[in-house]
């Protein structure tokens, strides 16, 4: 019978020498091994693009004619350096709450809000302040908004929350990424429909339904999901709208 004996690792022992070097090489395996598993998981994620909030700009105080169906709008009459008049964009308050009931004696009425700006693209954003600076009253008469109707059709794509695309969040992906929009949707945060082909060149398109009314919970329940959907899209002052037909929604 052999006297020798296997070597054998003790955590509150000193190593035996014939266990360091391996034990040696397995650390520095591993303390290579994760940074570079996670560099290769971060670029191997789809670039979302640049978005996010405007902080750089600071505080935007803009003025224009608010539309609160289906969502509230801004067209704006004047504008900032980041924002030019012309430009129609969702509004959102502060977390995951919508603005209806902080603008809904100004629909169709000029008002002045303050906020910052949140934009992906051609998708801006502005999340309006706290406080009776965040929406005041403003003088003059508010221009009528043009309409352009682009007829009937039926787009694949996803519903996301408009606040979060704009910017507030990086897009991702299962579970955690469906319950943060839908709480944002739940608060009447504008939904908007991310097509995967551009219709008329454009890929955003702010969700609205037939009665004006908030998407209820059969849109919902949909949301962060691959989709098809058919509805009327229209440029309500420039702004691109899907008023979507609830009933042709289905998951892909």
């Amino acid at each position: 019978m052999s006297d020798k004996e296997d070597p054998f690792f003790v955590g509150y022992l000193p190593a035996p020498k014939s266990l360091r070097w391996f034990l040696a090489g397995v650390s520095l395996l591993l303390i290579l091994a994760f940074p570079l598993f996670s560099w290769a998981v971060s670029v191997t994620q789809e670039d979302p693009g640049p978005s996010g909030y405007r902080f750089d700009f600071g505080r935007q105080t803009l003025t224009g004619t608010i539309t609160l169906a289906p969502y509230p709008t801004l067209h704006v009459t004047e504008g900032s350096e980041l924002v030019a008049a012309g430009e129609t964009i969702l509004l959102a308050g502060v977390g995951k709450f919508g603005v209806a009931n902080r603008v809904s004696d100004f629909d169709g009425a000029l008002a002045t809000l303050q906020g910052i700006i949140l934009d992906r693209g051609d998708l801006r954003m502005l999340q309006v302040a706290g406080g009776r600076r965040g929406v005041m009253a403003a003088e003059g008469e508010a221009p009528t908004l043009d309409i352009e109707p682009l007829g009937r059709w039926r787009l694949s794509g996803e519903i996301c929350d408009g606040k979060c695309l704009a910017g507030a969040m990086r897009p991702g992906t299962g579970i955690g990424h469906r319950a943060c929009a839908q709480l944002c949707l739940v608060g009447e945060v504008p939904p908007v429909f991310v097509a995967s082909e551009p219709i008329n060149g454009h890929e955003f398109f702010l969700i609205g339904t037939a009665d004006g009314a908030p998407i209820g919970r059969d849109l919902i329940d949909f949301v962060g999901l691959y989709v098809e959907a058919e509805g009327e899209i229209s440029l309500r002052g420039g702004m691109p709208v899907l008023i979507i037909d609830p009933e042709t929604v289905e998951s892909l």
